[in-house]
């Protein structure tokens, strides 16, 4: 109402202006991506990968690591955990900016719809980070950036609609509840 036009007119008049978040779509071709049992967390050897080796291989995904192992290689001699699957193709969409919570939680809801049609994929992946310079980093709680500023969650979702959750909080952070 009235409380909304004079924060408009406040914005406005100091050319404050709202900015939509930046999305990007990417398709990566012949994906090497681990195997994973929704009941195995720790991953079970020749059988499945556990979750601190899928977070490792999706921070090498989203920063476009190479996964080939060449001892050529100057930069990483990363390779994809064992056991894992080629993937033909993996969909990668990047949204940079302020989202909401509720925004988040709308697209969980929308990626479990994917799995109401048959589709190929076993597991899917969101993952959301904070601002490293945020003040706050979970509920209330101040943000302890010191060096890193680590503030993230990340949720593998199931064909089953199974989900592992894992949170990365900085050094001096809590857990949220």
């Amino acid at each position: 109402g009235a409380e909304e036009s004079t924060l408009l007119s406040y914005f406005s008049k100091h050319q404050i202006q709202a900015l939509k978040p930046k999305i990007t779509f990417s398709t990566i071709r012949d994906l090497e991506c681990p195997v994973l049992d929704s009941n195995e967390l720790e991953g079970k050897p020749e059988e499945s990968c556990g979750t601190e080796e899928l977070f490792e291989w999706l921070g090498a995904v989203w920063n476009q690591v190479s996964l080939d192992n060449k001892s050529s290689s100057f930069l990483s001699t990363y390779c994809c955990p064992q056991p894992n699957t080629v993937v033909e193709k993996a969909f990668l969409c990047t949204i940079t900016g302020f989202i909401i919570p509720e925004k988040i939680i709308q697209l969980l809801e929308q990626l479990c719809c994917y799995f109401g049609e048959p589709k190929l994929a076993y597991w899917l992946t969101l993952t959301a980070h904070g601002f490293a310079d945020s003040p706050v980093s979970w509920r209330e709680s101040e943000h302890g950036f010191h060096k890193g500023g680590e503030n993230l969650y990340n949720f593998v979702i199931f064909r089953n609609l199974d989900y592992w959750l894992q949170m990365a909080v900085g050094t001096y952070d809590d857990c949220p509840p």
